[in-house]
């Protein structure tokens, strides 16, 4: 039987995969809340709110809200709250955390690291948010995108920025981590369109990433996990330029068989099994499964891992994410 990590790398090299990749399974569990490698001294600057409490302030002076009963936090950008109120002055109030942090206080997070058993699984650092996400949470998403439009210079100013903090911070997981795996967060669409055009996208977005990503493989990391929970069929050809193995959060708006079929042994596809359908509280084991069903029908085994379209292991409502594994392990059994 393969390592969960082998049975993985046989999926997406279209080889011979004994089993479905079960959701998460082979990114290392060291989380509780979504079962990756989260903690850092660079990122445990600032605040984080937890879901139904009060808003917290991060260390880029973003202030987060996480309402109960929804899938994650989301920035304030009321008057008082928004970090940029003018593209124009980003310099004066845009400030990214210190990432030269001594070696103390990485101590505590490293003896997990050291228990990962890399032959089972791959040792995944978890990032976000991403440049396109960072740049909408300082100065909100109407704004954001007027900005492309407007002040294109000063938008790639700041995301030149931005990169530049995101390369000093994986220089530093790197040295700590040594991970296997990067799984990095930037939500690039809507359910039914990507926010940007491919042309605009490609002007402002693919170069950072290029740059990140580009950084992370030259020093290590095998895999690149990229995680969009919304449309976004019409990026794959830019997200394989940028270096994306896994786009996870893959929702069945992109026709997922499809993009197999278009795309597979180029990058793979995560997902497929959209929370807007299971994810609710009069969910069922059988109407969850039924969903997962149709998913690995549709898709099956080479290029694909079905997973529920969170960004993460879990689920709004408790035990949606354990009911999707129980059907998977089934399907497995040749239950």
């Amino acid at each position: 039987m393969l390592t969960k990590r082998q049975n993985l790398l046989e999926t997406i090299k279209g080889g011979n995969p004994d089993r479905f990749v079960n959701q998460y399974e082979a990114f290392v569990c060291t989380d509780a809340i979504y079962g990756m490698i989260m903690g850092d001294p660079i990122t445990g600057q600032g605040a984080f709110p937890m879901p139904g409490g009060e808003p917290a302030k991060n260390a880029w002076g973003i202030t987060f809200a996480w309402p109960a009963g929804t899938p994650g936090a989301f920035p304030l950008h009321d008057k008082e709250h928004k970090v940029l109120q003018d593209i124009t002055k980003w310099r004066d109030v845009v400030k990214a955390p210190k990432t030269d942090l001594p070696a103390e206080a990485w101590a505590p997070f490293l003896p997990a690291i050291e228990a990962i058993d890399r032959n089972e699984v791959f040792a995944t650092v978890f990032v976000a948010p991403g440049v396109f996400e960072q740049c909408h949470h300082l100065m909100g998403m109407e704004d954001c995108l007027m900005g492309f439009y407007e002040e294109p210079e000063e938008m790639h100013a700041l995301i030149d920025y931005i990169v530049e903090y995101e390369l000093r911070y994986a220089a530093e997981l790197i040295k700590y981590y040594k991970p296997d795996c990067l799984f990095h967060h930037d939500d690039w669409g809507s359910s039914l369109n990507s926010f940007m055009a491919p042309e605009m996208f490609a002007e402002f977005i693919v170069p950072a990433y290029k740059k990140i990503y580009g950084f992370y493989k030259a020093n290590g990391v095998e895999l690149v996990v990229h995680h969009s929970d919304s449309y976004a069929a019409n990026l794959v050809p830019l997200m394989i330029e940028m270096g994306i193995d896994i786009w996870q959060g893959c929702i069945s708006n992109n026709n997922v068989p499809d993009l197999i079929k278009k795309y597979g042994g180029q990058i793979s596809f995560m997902g497929d099994i959209d929370n807007s359908l299971i994810d609710d509280e009069n969910w069922t084991q059988e109407s969850v499964g039924a969903e997962v069903r149709k998913a690995v029908a549709r898709c099956g085994k080479h290029y694909y891992i079905p997973c529920i379209t969170q960004g993460g292991p879990g689920s709004v409502y408790p035990g949606v994410y354990e009911a999707i594994t129980t059907e998977i392990d089934l399907i497995n059994a040749g239950k």
